[in-house]
């Protein structure tokens, strides 16, 4: 599929990759990881052809088809309906399903056994392609990546740039490329999306080369790990875990031997500096000198791969209640986010809020800053203070000045060496630490605001997605900081390997209400109680039932309370029976599409078109009923009516 032999390639005058090979097969499935600057990106655009190798050779197979997600298409525009924009996947359909609707219309006309020949091999070829496919395909993996049906009619301009993005991942999944690159594409997703995506991608019938920061999500995937380091793409034959593994083992080995071999030389040196001037040594003294001449010195093992210990620290210690919220309501214009809902955070708390983009977390996050708008009652605890860090943070950064100085100003009272290991910690070093503010990134000027919170001592944290624009290493450091933080935060993350390691609370949003969970991110999903993740085929799973503990309840309103459960669940069993008969019907309907002797009937293809669409429809609002009933169930079972 692909092999990279002796690649070198200069960046201006900095040297990106020495001599390093590559070799990756059609069904492998790689993680690329390594330090933010090491020279991943520039990996991917090397194997797409974007950029030139100085030395080296980059081989393809002559029918490979490279897909790549980078992070460039963010700004990438179009007037056209998103659904148009991923059936361009399908362009060469596309134009078959015209010319056999062309020629349909001629022959009608004038009869003509040639055409008729030609719109049966058309025919043949488009049924080949599951081209009566096409249309299904391109919503079912639209909604996925987590659009709904009534956003794909919308023109792409329209939508952010994280939600341009899904648009085009949603067009490389339907062009099934045989090598499909993909450069940080959780960083654009929720939690519902990130696992469609992972799901996808296990049964992915290509090779995958994926950048990515969530461990979870390479763990899930990958079956080959390429780390770049040291200018060298050093393979790994496992997942991201077996990676860190043997990577904390050859690390230990190369350090011993470092230092065994340093010891040796200091010895030799010692030797020959005791001995040169004797006569009867002199032999030994030239032998041990061509010794140390022929040595193949062993490098010691970078700073970069020693984690850095950086704390939190609090500057007081708050009382038991940290923040309680009662009855709150918040609305855009008709667009309901709460309604009288509540919440409190207690000493201790490390909270994760979870869910799908657009369910209201951020906003959220806000209401607790008491930074954003809203209806009800707020109460902060004694001794509270609370430090915020997200994107609109950023704002707040005085451009004139230099990072240290940045963090100095915030009068934490750290000296200069502490603000320069915070520094390194979050990837500026060196000459980087006087860099002005304003000539920043916007990733670059979100890690400051990061290192400013650090720095703020606050005993009651909110954290809108901390991890985005860090790479392994300083996602290892700010986890190790919160495990030993002694205070209490609320974050929101799509990396679930760093929720699992961080949280002891999980909140979602449902039916405008904020829900909890006391437990671990892998409890709460084991539990049953997620929102359902899209099915990968066009046939929705529902989610299991929970097993959910009964509250005790009176005897005089047992009569009642079993003729609701009843009621419920012959409502749901009802659904059940309609979503199996819808599904026949899409069945039968696909396997009409896929006649022959229907495409040149245009007036029963569309026919057979707008049944499918109708029955698509239908299945969407029976899901909507199925679940809006079991979640009325859900509440009704554990005592919550």
């Amino acid at each position: 599929m692909l092999s990279i032999s002796n690649l070198s390639y200069y960046a201006g005058t900095k040297k990106i990759f020495d001599h390093a090979s590559l070799n990756i097969g059609s069904r492998d499935a790689v993680g690329l990881v390594g330090l933010n600057g090491s020279g991943k990106t520039t990996l991917l655009r090397i194997i797409a052809g974007e950029c030139t190798p100085d030395e080296g050779v980059v081989t393809r197979s002559n029918d490979s088809t490279i897909g790549y997600l980078n992070q460039d298409m963010l700004s990438l525009k179009s007037e056209k309906p998103i659904v148009e924009v991923v059936m361009e996947a399908f362009d060469d359909i596309v134009n078959i399903e015209h010319r056999i609707a062309a020629l349909s219309e001629k022959i009608s006309r004038d009869y003509d056994k040639r055409i008729l020949n030609e719109i049966s091999a058309l025919q043949d070829k488009y049924e080949l392609n599951e081209g009566y496919r096409i249309h299904s395909k391109a919503q079912e993996i639209l909604q996925g990546v987590g659009f709904r049906n009534e956003d794909h009619t919308r023109p792409m301009n329209e939508f952010s740039g994280g939600w341009r993005m899904r648009v085009v991942l949603a067009k490389l999944l339907l062009e099934q490329p045989n090598l499909l690159m993909l450069d940080e594409p959780t960083n654009h997703l929720d939690l519902p999306a990130i696992q469609w995506l992972e799901n996808y991608l296990k049964s992915y019938k290509g090779a995958l080369i994926i950048v990515s920061h969530d461990q979870l999500f390479l763990n899930n995937i990958i079956n080959i790990t390429v780390e770049v380091a040291s200018l060298k793409l050093n393979t790994y034959q496992g997942n991201y875990s077996f990676f860190m593994e043997q990577k904390e083992l050859r690390t230990e080995l190369q350090q011993n031997a470092y230092t065994n071999q340093q010891k040796m030389i200091k010895d030799t040196r010692r030797f020959i500096n005791r001995f040169r001037a004797k006569s009867s040594k002199a032999r030994q003294v030239q032998s041990r000198i061509k010794s140390l001449e022929k040595i193949d010195l062993i490098e010691e093992v970078s700073n970069a791969d020693k984690l850095v210990s950086f704390r939190f620290k609090t500057r007081v210690k708050p009382g038991r209640h940290i923040l309680q919220l009662k009855n709150i309501t918040k609305n855009f214009d008709s667009l309901r986010i709460f309604h009288e809902t509540g919440m409190s955070v207690e000493k201790g708390d490390k909270i994760a809020l979870i869910g799908a983009n657009g369910e209201g977390k951020s906003t959220l996050l806000r209401i607790l800053a008491n930074t954003e708008e809203y209806s009800g009652y707020r109460k902060t605890g004694h001794n509270v203070t609370i430090a915020f860090y997200a994107q609109h943070q950023l704002e707040s950064l005085n451009l004139g000045n230099d990072l240290i100085t940045e963090l100095a100003d915030t009068g934490s009272q750290r000296t200069d060496i502490e603000l320069r290991t915070l520094l390194g910690c979050f990837l500026f070093s060196g000459d980087e630490i006087y860099k002005k503010i304003k000539v920043l990134s916007g990733g670059e000027k979100a890690r400051i605001a990061l290192a400013k919170v650090i720095l703020s001592d606050a005993n009651f944290l909110l954290l809108d997605e901390p991890t985005n624009h860090l790479d392994y290493y300083s996602i290892g450091i700010l986890k190790n900081a919160l495990v030993q933080y002694d205070g209490t935060y609320v974050l929101v993350s799509h990396d679930r390997q760093f929720i699992e390691d961080v949280c002891n609370k999980i909140w979602y949003i449902r039916d405008y209400q904020v829900k909890e969970y006391p437990g671990k991110l892998s409890e709460y999903l084991a539990s049953g109680l997620k929102n359902p993740v899209p099915a990968l085929s066009p046939k929705s799973t529902l989610p299991k039932k929970p097993h959910v503990k009964r509250m005790p309840i009176k005897r005089n309103d047992q009569k009642e309370y079993q003729k609701k459960e009843r009621a419920l669940k012959k409502t749901i069993g009802e659904i059940d029976q309609v979503l199996e008969q819808l599904e026949v019907s899409k069945k039968n309907i696909e396997t009409d599409l896929g006649k022959t002797e229907n495409y040149a009937d245009q007036v029963k293809l569309a026919e057979l078109i707008t049944k499918l669409n109708e029955v698509n429809r239908e299945i969407e609002l029976k899901q909507k009923a199925w679940m809006e009933t079991f979640n009325e169930l859900e509440k009704f079972s554990s005592g919550n009516f």
